[in-house]
């Protein structure tokens, strides 16, 4: 036996740190298969199918393609009243792979739901382990929410890899509200040299919105945050160019804050084409993620059982940046989203050197260790009476 089971504390417990340990040879092939092979989002069609079969291989009923979603799927076992949901993320950022981790994501998610599977009825839950695509762009789980599949759902829960160092206790914790949009300008092309003085440059207007963006950032709160990218401006030196294209995004941590600053940025796009005589188009591109919300009683049980495993529990530093399609679920659902930390790993997320980072044994590892303590909370949830009828009153009707 591991050290996981030698620190359980219940007989529970310790059957769920068995089952982790039965079934972590198929986990961690399935985590390393999704590192090598990533997929982006709502394209990630063999890594849900491989999931998918690992599920089903322990007793999962599984449905794939929920939603409206190709790559989601809702896998269940047991038929308690109690519903918990436990998200599975595994789509990977384009260029750089899994920079975020979600293989890890997945492993622990997936481990997770293996280990409870054999014990639902003495918990009394029906267990849904939901595939949940598209969180770095796309909002999958915004998309599931609204298409109803997480109607009846009483607790929702996964966890997040980080560098090293990061706390495991989530308290205090949020991430930021995120909205993304393209603004589209629309001006009149003509030669460079002959008849520039016909045109109306709307790569001119793309400088001055992000010179205005860039003049703004002085004005904003020290955690709210702007950015944005150029994706078209003119082809050729000797057009001037007719369209410009920029995908921007806003955060903040409130809602209040996030809609004001939103508007401020608005108000750059609409000023550079008015100084240029260009028409502009401004539309969303992706659900809006909302900010994350972290249970008081499911923190406290997995701080609980972060401590049983010998982590680092200390207080957490709060509020930090980032964003997750999770915070749309958190503002209806008891919802769990903490951090685990990835031994040795010292450069941030959303890196070349993160994705290489989180492929080591030692990666690995951690994933189980949350896997266990994200396994005991839920059984907390389940088991304790006040905890279980709060949870049973919280349920999401839709």
């Amino acid at each position: 036996m591991s050290a996981l089971t030698d620190v359980s504390t219940t007989p529970v417990k310790r059957a769920i740190a068995e089952s982790i340990e039965a079934w972590r040879p198929r986990v961690d092939a399935l985590s390393r298969a999704l590192h090598a092979d990533p997929e982006i989002a709502f394209a990630e069609h063999r890594s849900a199918a491989a999931i998918m079969a690992l599920l089903a291989e322990g007793g999962f009923e599984v449905t794939p393609g929920v939603g409206g979603l190709d790559t989601a799927f809702d896998a269940r076992i047991g038929s308690g009243d109690l519903t918990v949901a436990v998200c599975v993320e595994y789509d990977a950022l384009p260029e750089i792979g899994h920079a975020c981790g979600h293989h890890l994501i997945a492993g622990a998610s997936v481990a997770a739901a293996l280990a409870l599977a054999p014990l639902v009825d003495e918990l009394g839950i029906t267990l849904r382990a939901v595939g949940t695509p598209a969180e770095e762009h796309g909002g999958g789980k915004a998309v599931l929410l609204e298409e109803g599949v997480f109607d009846g759902v009483s607790i929702c829960v996964m966890l997040h890899p980080v560098q090293d160092g990061v706390t495991y206790n989530p308290v205090g914790t949020s991430a930021q509200a995120v909205g993304r949009y393209r603004a589209i300008f629309t001006g009149r092309s003509a030669h460079a040299a002959a008849a520039p003085h016909l045109a109306i440059n709307a790569a001119d207007a793309a400088v001055l919105a992000q010179v205005a963006i860039g003049l703004l950032r002085q004005q904003t709160r020290g955690d709210e945050r702007i950015g944005l990218v150029t994706r078209e401006a003119g082809s050729v030196t000797n057009i001037i160019p007719d369209r410009a294209v920029i995908d921007f995004e806003c955060r903040a941590f409130e809602m209040d804050a996030y809609h004001a600053l939103h508007e401020r940025v608005r108000q750059c796009f609409i000023g550079a084409a008015t100084a240029t005589g260009t028409d502009v188009e401004i539309t969303a591109t992706e659900p809006l993620y909302e900010p994350l919300l972290q249970h008081g009683r499911l923190a406290a049980s997995w701080v609980d059982a972060a401590d049983a495993l010998g982590l680092d529990t200390s207080p957490s530093a709060g509020m930090s940046g980032g964003s997750t399609d999770m915070g749309n679920l958190s503002q209806v659902i008891p919802s769990l989203h903490p951090w685990f930390s990835l031994p040795g790993v010292d450069a941030p997320i959303h890196s070349h050197d993160f994705a290489r980072l989180a492929d080591q044994d030692t990666a690995y590892e951690a994933m189980f260790v949350g896997a266990t303590a994200l396994a005991w909370t839920v059984a907390d949830a389940a088991t304790g009476d006040a905890d279980r009828e709060h949870f049973l009153r919280a349920a999401y009707r839709g």
